[in-house]
């Protein structure tokens, strides 16, 4: 495996599907324009609106989303995540679920989200994610690449659950994705500590899209897309505008991690 160019993209999707995947279109080629090979769309990123409207459109946000990463998949020859958006379980519910498509538009992976936000903050915000997405009863497989590592898919909350990470590196991940619509009022004290710990205690390189700003309503996330390396660096930070965080994936830099600290070979428990 040779070094790679990744890019974690940085949306303000609204409750507007056309209008989102047309955006996103547009960020997947500025990040192919700037060498990405393997570019990843943050948690929502076709449709980021009220969860009552998201349940009714579940099915037409599910078909169009998936065609679409197929189809960019194919125009640009590039290895592309979306990273979390709904597909119909009945009337009631769907799986937040995250699709990961090679370059000939083949599904490599699916995974479904198994840790649902159910929160009230103190800014006022109420998340009943469950009321309207089925939780996934799967851990995520952990794919492997000849061309990137060995990868593995999360969904934003999950990457609160550390034991979920370290059976994945345990299971050889090399890759972890994080696509995230992280809130603001959290993502300002947790977000970057998250994921440089998930880095570190795992020694993988962490790959986390995200949304950023205000989608409807007091919905708003905090933004800061990154990707981080195996010592907790971090290579690229999105800021809290739309764009692109792009950063090198380098075998020798993971490999020098894991020799210079080797925690993985060390548990006891």
């Amino acid at each position: 495996m040779k070094s790679y160019l990744a890019a974690a993209i940085q949306m303000t999707s609204k409750p507007d599907l056309n209008q989102n995947l047309v955006e996103a279109e547009a960020l997947v080629e500025l990040a192919v324009g700037r060498g990405a090979k393997l570019v990843t769309l943050p948690e929502n990123f076709s449709f980021l609106g009220p969860e009552k409207d998201k349940l009714a459109q579940a099915g037409a946000i599910s078909e169009a989303t998936e065609k679409f990463l197929k189809t960019i998949a194919q125009r640009f020859q590039i290895t592309i995540l979306g990273g979390g958006f709904p597909v119909p379980v009945d009337q009631q519910k769907a799986y937040n679920t995250a699709l990961l498509v090679g370059p000939e538009g083949q599904e490599l992976v699916r995974y479904q989200k198994a840790h649902l936000f159910d929160v009230n903050l103190p800014d006022g915000n109420t998340y009943q994610e469950s009321q309207t997405v089925m939780a996934g009863n799967k851990l995520p497989v952990v794919f492997n690449s000849s061309v990137f590592g060995n990868l593995s898919i999360s969904i934003c909350y999950d990457v609160r659950f550390p034991e979920l990470y370290r059976h994945l590196s345990q299971e050889g991940a090399e890759i972890l994705f994080v696509p995230a619509a992280f809130t603001a009022y959290t993502g300002k004290d947790h977000w970057q500590i998250l994921l440089q710990a998930r880095a570190i205690e795992n020694t993988c390189y962490v790959i986390a899209p995200a949304q950023t700003g205000n989608h409807y309503q007091m919905r708003s996330t905090h933004g800061h897309a990154m990707i981080v390396d195996p010592w907790g660096s971090i290579l690229a930070d999105g800021g809290t505008e739309p764009g692109v965080a792009i950063a090198e994936i380098s075998p020798v830099r993971l490999a020098q991690v894991r020799r210079q600290m080797p925690c993985l070979q060390h548990r006891v428990f």
